[in-house]
């Protein structure tokens, strides 16, 4: 059976990225749709060796589509989502505005795949924030082994995760310094070139940013538990991949090598530990690839039953594209194939 698919923000990194892994997975598509605003149409995108002519999103008749998979900012599935929905297309949305709504599935396939039928309650399903969906590959066959007690955080998040301008501004910005010139801020409060900003999303009234609360309400809701985290999200002048220093205490003792072992057997898991120097990913490394790598596991002697994690990822991938695919495929094998 092949399937109807609308890629709804076709033109920008993530939604050239999920029509490029339709391709690389060979999802079962009759036919694929690539819509954006109506100021991109007579541009055209590739999935795989086929193009497509951009379509406006206005404009186009979704009662024939059976998937539907959004990239285009919570602006666009606010007004859209419900909508395509209602017209009787699955929508898998990568924006924010979804995750915490309780009639909506928020998917992670190899962490929580049994939510996956709670959208038939408005034929939406939610696609968890980039860092939130790297995180919960590492926490959740932990968790089940030995119970998490408490999460602290850190994240290096690359600029690919703000948007085509702030990949632009990083590199305008490069390369305006090295020539002597000043660096203009637009997608960023302040410089991002040579620099790191504790700032990711808006600034809450607690003091935390946005961000960080999604991390802890989505990690919970995904693993379905409460799991008590703190995060500072960071970003870094890195154009993909998004990084963690991840610091968990359990209720019972896990040692190092049960950790590693509990990771090497977890879907999405690659761990890469041997131990020696150097032995560990950095963004560069995880470019491309399908995996979440972990790294540098080791116990931390200041709390009890205490480990110390490195976790790395593509987060135009993971993070975004390749998560709604599988969401799409996980439909496909569980749900909709009758």
């Amino acid at each position: 059976m092949g399937y109807r698919i609308a890629v709804v923000g076709a033109t920008g990194n993530v939604g050239r990225e999920m029509l490029r892994i339709l391709a690389e997975r060979d999802f079962p598509a009759d036919s694929i749709a690539a819509l954006a605003s109506a100021r991109s149409v007579g541009q055209k995108v590739e999935c795989g060796e086929e193009e497509f002519d951009v379509q406006a999103l206005e404009s186009f008749d979704f009662s024939g589509t059976d998937i539907a998979l959004f990239a285009a900012g919570s602006a666009i599935s606010h007004e859209w989502a419900g909508r395509v929905g209602d017209a009787g297309a699955v929508v898998i949305d990568n924006a924010s505005c979804f995750r915490m709504d309780p009639d909506v599935p928020l998917i992670v396939p190899e962490v929580n795949p049994e939510a996956i039928g709670g959208y038939r309650e408005r034929n939406l399903i939610a696609n968890p924030n980039c860092s939130t969906a790297q995180l919960v590959l590492a926490l959740k066959p932990l968790h089940d082994y030995a119970g998490i007690r408490r999460v602290c955080l850190a994240t290096y998040q690359s600029v690919s995760g703000a948007g085509k301008q702030a990949m632009d501004e990083l590199f305008e910005q490069t390369r305006e310094i090295f020539a002597g010139g000043d660096a203009e801020c637009n997608a960023f409060a302040q410089q991002i070139a040579f620099n790191v900003l504790p700032h990711v999303d808006v600034f809450l009234d607690d003091g935390s940013t946005k961000e960080e609360w999604k991390m802890a309400a989505e990690t919970s809701k995904i693993i379905g538990e409460e799991i008590p985290l703190t995060a500072t999200c960071v970003r870094v002048p890195v154009f993909i991949g998004h990084s963690e220093a991840v610091n968990v205490s359990f209720e019972r003792s896990v040692d190092v090598e049960e950790a590693r072992e509990i990771l090497r057997a977890a879907p999405g898991c690659e761990v890469v530990d041997i131990g020696d120097e150097g032995d560990y990913i950095t963004p560069i490394s995880c470019v491309g690839s399908d995996a979440t790598f972990i790294s540098r596991i080791r116990r931390d002697p200041t709390v009890e039953n205490g480990l110390s994690l490195w976790v790395v990822s593509d987060n135009l991938r993971k993070g975004a594209a390749l998560n709604a695919i599988q969401i799409a495929e996980l439909l496909h094998e569980t749900q909709l194939r009758d």
